[in-house]
């Protein structure tokens, strides 16, 4: 896979939307604690399903040896990231997660958007992703208009313990 940088505008300090400007870079093991961090923070309303952090700095680590995660840094620190595993044709889109102050402002779509053209320019023509049953009412009509389409259900590992009955919404787009 090779590396992607998306060059873009730069963004100012003085501009609430700066990390609307901001480049698009793969994360580097140095980010692993940031990632973490933000990971945790956005994903906090899957307090719904699960107790605990989403996942830790060795998780993470795992993450990266499979995957990429691209970032978005913003004037103070990571607003965003998404994870991309490419494995011949076929790509995973996961972790997505944008810093509880900036959801809802665009940069989801924009990490999707990055994330596709990493798979694409990987050789990939399919992306897949799963979503949490308990979260469907807000994150199904999202991806529904990134042109994904509802490719079955998957139940939970048997080792994961969930509060409510809960299964994978699995969602798939082709990238051609």
């Amino acid at each position: 896979m090779s590396p992607i940088l998306v060059s873009s505008m730069a963004a100012t300090a003085n501009s609430p939307l700066s990390e609307s400007n901001s480049p698009i870079r793969p994360a580097t093991f140095a980010d692993v604690p940031a990632l973490t961090r933000l990971i945790n923070a956005a994903f906090v309303v899957e307090g719904v399903a699960f107790d605990g952090n989403r996942v830790d700095e060795q998780g993470v680590r795992g993450y990266m040896n499979s995957g990429t995660f691209l970032v978005l840094e913003g004037v103070t620190g990571l607003s965003g990231c998404v994870y991309v595993e490419c494995d011949r044709e076929r790509s995973y889109l996961g972790l997505l997660s944008v810093t509880p102050c900036r959801q809802g402002s665009g940069l989801g779509r924009r990490l999707v958007a990055e994330a596709e053209k990493f798979a694409r320019e990987s050789g990939c023509v399919l992306m897949d992703l799963r979503v949490i049953s308990p979260r469907a009412n807000q994150l199904l009509p999202f991806y529904l208009r990134l042109g994904y389409h509802e490719a079955g259900a998957q139940p939970f590992p048997q080792n994961l313990s969930t509060k409510v009955p809960a299964h994978y919404i699995l969602m798939s787009k082709r990238l051609t």
